[in-house]
């Protein structure tokens, strides 16, 4: 038997191949035997792996982590190397920002729409009641909303570059839209008598925005690079509040884009710039009006604009034989006033003045004259502005407006600091605040907020307190050319009262001593001052000024020197003081309210949201004030219901809020808006009659009349209504008969007055008759309610089971 042989598991050729492939591919392989035996060799013989392994891991480690910090440092380094690049280089790259207009019109409908609009209602109303066109003899502003389309910041782009090595950012702006509503209700002077309701309803803004901070970031200026392109739609109609206009007039809205452009030219085209604050505290304060001390110090290296020549191609003007002699003329706003005359071409004027700011910035004008080799005219030589304006943590911010576009910006942290700008010193010497009180070196100064009185009212409503105004003296007056002598008397606007002070003399620095008292007119009126040189055939104004009477306390009084506006010189010293009434707010304050109540008249609404598909509301208001609750009745299918209802309630101080809902015959009622009726500020038997806006919808109002009924004063006022209406006829029969007897005499001033004392007749009239409507309202609504009372309680009662 033959003996099988066996084949060799591993073959001797294969392993040769493989160790030789494994060399080929891994060239460091070889050298990992020797190093294990040497390993093992050291295991071995002299130090085991449990001592020498740990130590080689640590070293490994930390070599590791060595490079790890390293490339920590390195990644650090290169973020504050771009960072820097970033604060230093002079441009950025264009960027888009796509996201910030989605932002924006999240954020637009709920908080920027509502705060514009009523920021640029409030100043809008202020304007035109200090400014209106001579052909208009009344204009109100019905309406002002923004819509729900938000301006387009940045459609291009948005980059920084570097103007006057100031960082600038650049981005385009542009808004369009056709949900804009602002509605005019004019009332046209003779003879184009006759009302007109004006509606502006498309507006078109384009144009490029740049933004500059200043004072490391307490305030950025805004500007448009160029006059942006402008269009307005316009609509107008006739008196009837019930029909929208609708016709336009091509050439009125022509008219207003030039002047909507002109007013945007002037305010934020360059090198004009606006200014919005970044204060790091807010007082909530709001200033209406302050007093600025201007001293203009000198000038340097001035130069004559006067080239004419001679014969030999010489200027005519020689420094050595006639000098340069100039003056410096300051304004702001109306206010002007002049610098004496200086010679030389550094010029030292050291002059001050005291300037009235209306409203919480301004600009003051500085322009430069000279006085040419004639010694008759004054020429241009330049000029330059400082703007001003009122930051929330009641310090004051300045910045300067030249042709090269750069910045000059200071801060005056408080009333009272001097700040120094292009040789000029500027202090502020006040603030006034629109809650009546008032910043100056002395502590703040405050009196009782009086209510604000929303929507359009046919009479000036009066708060209750007593003004006495004296006029004490004047300084400076100008003298006009044509008579050579000043004969100054002042009258006094207020309202619709005039009042007039005694003619004084041959005199530029009249002491009249004239005292006037005056019922205080609710809404922030002003105290216009006319100061006129009498003269036997015409009397010439030689200047005019506006007080705002914010900032005076009850029983308190302010010692002024008002300048004088549309003339070069001239100061009125008024003494204002309001007089001490009886302290009813002491008692509100207390709690002790005892038998009062408030009345409330809800008199209409209108706009409000369509809730049923037919597009119409079955709206009525549901009245909650405190634990107690009433409703009004039901008006179907419109939209501008009319209810006229009115309700009482003890007077607790508890918030009155009124609920407008859609009644449902089936379903319950569905809220279509809700507003709250602020009464606690209001005087007694005071009316306040408003239009509210309603919330938590997107458009609706509604009009109502609130009164803080006292029965002490409701008693006085019944047992004097007679004698009241009497008085009145009586009052104007004299007034009819003291105008013949002074037409006859052709006594024009004193004809003036007995004009004014009319008018203010009318106005008691007025103010009586709005008081029977109102009492004939409530009666009859406390007659309906008897009546339902009486119906409910003598029905048929229910058969009772036994």
């Amino acid at each position: 038997m033959v003996k099988k042989r066996h084949r060799p598991l591993i073959r001797a050729k294969e392993v040769v191949s493989l160790i030789n492939q494994v060399i080929y591919d891994r060239p460091l392989v070889p050298f990992l035997i020797p190093l294990f035996l040497f390993a093992w060799a050291l295991e071995r013989w002299l130090v085991p792996f449990s001592n020498w392994v740990p130590l080689a891991a640590s070293v490994w480690a930390t070599i590791l982590y060595g490079k790890f910090q390293r490339q920590i440092l390195i990644q650090d380094l290169n973020s504050k190397w771009e960072r820097l690049i970033l604060f230093t280089a002079p441009t950025t790259p264009i960027e888009p920002c796509a996201w910030t207009n989605k932002l924006f019109m999240e954020i637009w409908p709920n908080y920027f729409e509502p705060k514009l609009s009523r920021t640029l209602f409030s100043t809008v109303e202020r304007r035109l009641k200090n400014k209106r066109p001579k052909l208009i003899e009344k204009i109100e502003l019905q309406e002002l909303t923004l819509g729900s389309c938000p301006p387009a910041l940045g459609q291009n782009g948005v980059h920084w570059i570097t103007a006057n090595e100031q960082p600038v950012l650049r981005m385009g702006f542009g808004w369009d839209t056709n949900e804009m509503s602002v509605m005019f209700s004019a009332k046209l002077a003779k003879p184009l008598a006759g009302t007109a309701r004006i509606v502006i309803n498309s507006v078109h803004i384009k144009g490029d925005l740049l933004l500059r901070p200043i004072l490391d970031g307490q305030a950025i200026l805004y500007s448009f690079e160029s006059a942006p392109e402008v269009r307005i739609n316009v609509a107008f109609g006739g008196g009837n509040a019930q029909s929208l206009p609708s016709t336009e007039f091509p050439g009125v809205s022509s008219w207003l884009v030039k002047l909507l452009s002109e007013t945007i030219a002037k305010l934020m085209v360059e090198p004009r710039r606006l200014c919005f604050t970044l204060p790091p505290v807010n007082l909530r304060k709001k200033a209406v009006g302050g007093t600025v001390s201007v001293t203009v110090k000198s000038a340097a290296n001035l130069r004559s604009n006067d080239t004419r020549s001679n014969g030999d191609g010489r200027p005519l003007r020689s420094s050595s034989v006639t000098p340069l002699q100039t003056v410096v003329e300051v304004e702001i706003g109306e206010l002007m006033r002049k610098t004496s005359m200086c010679e030389g071409s550094n010029p030292t004027w050291d002059s001050t003045f005291n300037m009235v700011l209306h409203g919480e910035s301004g600009s003051i004008k500085f322009t430069l004259y000279e006085l040419d080799s004639s010694g008759v005219r004054f020429n241009y030589l330049t000029s330059c502005d400082i703007m001003m304006k009122y930051m929330e943590d009641d310090s004051t911010v300045f910045w300067g407006i030249s042709n090269n576009a750069g910045v000059v910006a200071r801060h005056a942290e408080e009333v009272g600091k001097s700040v120094e700008m292009l040789a000029v010193s500027l202090v502020v010497k006040e603030w006034q605040y629109s809650d009546g009180s008032a910043s100056v070196n002395n502590p703040v100064v405050a009196r009782p907020v009086q209510p604000s009185i929303h929507g359009s009212v046919s009479h000036q409503t009066r708060t209750g307190r007593r003004l006495k105004v004296t006029v004490v003296e004047g300084r400076n007056l100008a003298i006009k050319e044509k008579s050579g002598r000043c004969d100054p008397y002042i009258k006094l606007h207020y309202g619709k009262a005039v009042y007039r002070t005694k003619v004084q003399s041959h005199t530029e620095n009249p002491v009249w001593n004239h005292s006037f008292e005056l019922d205080e007119i609710a809404g922030g009126e002003y105290l216009k001052i006319k100061c006129f040189n009498a003269d036997r055939f015409s009397n010439d104004n030689i200047g005019s000024a506006r007080v705002a009477l914010d900032g005076i306390a009850e029983g308190a009084s302010r010692d002024v020197w008002v300048p004088l506006e549309k003339v070069s010189s001239g100061e009125i010293r008024l003494k204002l003081e309001f007089l001490k009434t009886e302290d009813t707010d002491a008692k509100w304050s207390s709690g002790r309210y005892g038998n009062r109540w408030v009345e409330l008249v809800i008199i209409e609404a209108k706009d409000l949201v369509a809730a049923d598909i037919s597009g119409t509301s079955d709206p009525f208001v549901r009245v909650q004030y405190g634990n107690a609750k009433k409703q009004t009745k039901v008006i179907h299918k419109t939209l501008n219901p009319y209810w006229n209802h009115t309700v009482l309630f003890p007077d607790t101080g508890s918030q009155l809020v009124l609920s407008v809902k859609d009644h449902n015959a089936v379903l319950p009622s569905v809220s279509i808006g809700n507003c709250i009726v602020e009464y606690d500020k209001l005087q007694l038997n005071q009316t306040s009659d408003r239009w509210i806006p309603l919330q938590g919808a997107k458009s609706g109002q509604v009009h109502v009349q609130i009164t803080r009924r006292s029965p002490e004063l409701e008693k006085k006022t019944e047992l004097e209504s007679t004698t009241k209406a009497h008085m009145i006829s009586n009052q104007m029969r004299e007034v009819l008969k003291k105008l013949k007897g002074l037409v006859e005499e052709g006594d024009l001033d004193a004809l003036s007055n007995g004009l004014n004392e009319i008018e203010n007749a009318e106005d008691a009239q007025v103010e009586y008759m709005d008081q029977l409507e109102r009492e004939r309202s409530l009666l009859v609504g406390k007659i309906g309610e008897l009546d339902h009372e009486i119906n409910r309680t003598t029905s048929t009662p229910a058969r009772l089971q036994y």
